[in-house]
C-alpha cells in the first residue's frame, strides 16, 4: 500500500478503485494480473466499518471481476485471512469458490516465535472465480 500507483497502475492488467461516498473514501480495492495462468487477483478489498453492509464491498468486486471480464482474463483469484463469515459470504455471493484452507500461515513480518506460534494463528483462505476456460 506504500505505493499504489507503483504496485496497481503501472503494471499491465492491473488497477486499483477508491468508493468515495459524500466526499469521502469508503472503500478500497486492487486487481493484480498474473500472467503466467492468465488470473487476475483480487486485493486489498477494504470497507470503512462504519459503512459495512450497504453494497460497497460488492459493488467493488464486482468492479474487479468487470475488469477482469474485459481484459480476458480467465479467472479471478484472491486470498484472504478474514476471519468474519460475512466477508466469506460476500466472496461466495460474486461467485468465488473456495479452494482451501491453510492453517500454516504466516504474516508479514512474523518471526514465528513461540508466542507467535501460541496467539497467532491464521488461517489462510484461497478463492476463485473461473470466468472461461482456457
Amino acid at each position: 500500500m506504500a505505493d499504489i500507483e507503483q504496485y496497481y497502475m503501472k503494471p499491465p492488467g492491473s488497477c486499483f478503485w477508491v468508493a468515495v461516498l459524500d466526499g469521502n473514501v469508503v472503500g478500497i480495492v486492487g486487481a493484480r494480473a498474473h500472467e503466467e495462468d492468465n488470473t487476475v487477483e483480487l486485493l486489498r478489498m477494504s470497507v470503512d466499518s462504519r459503512f459495512r453492509g450497504k453494497g460497497i464491498a460488492k459493488a467493488l468486486g464486482r468492479k474487479v471481476l468487470e475488469f477482469a471480464v474485459v481484459h480476458n482474463y480467465s479467472a479471478v483469484v484472491l486470498g484472504t485471512t478474514a476471519v468474519k463469515v460475512a466477508a466469506h459470504k460476500l466472496y461466495e455471493s460474486l461467485g468465488f469458490r473456495h479452494m482451501g484452507a491453510s492453517d500454516h500461515y504466516v504474516l508479514p513480518g512474523m518471526t514465528l516465535s513461540l508466542a507467535e506460534r501460541l496467539f497467532f494463528q491464521v488461517r489462510y483462505h484461497r478463492y476463485r472465480l473461473q470466468l472461461r476456460e482456457e
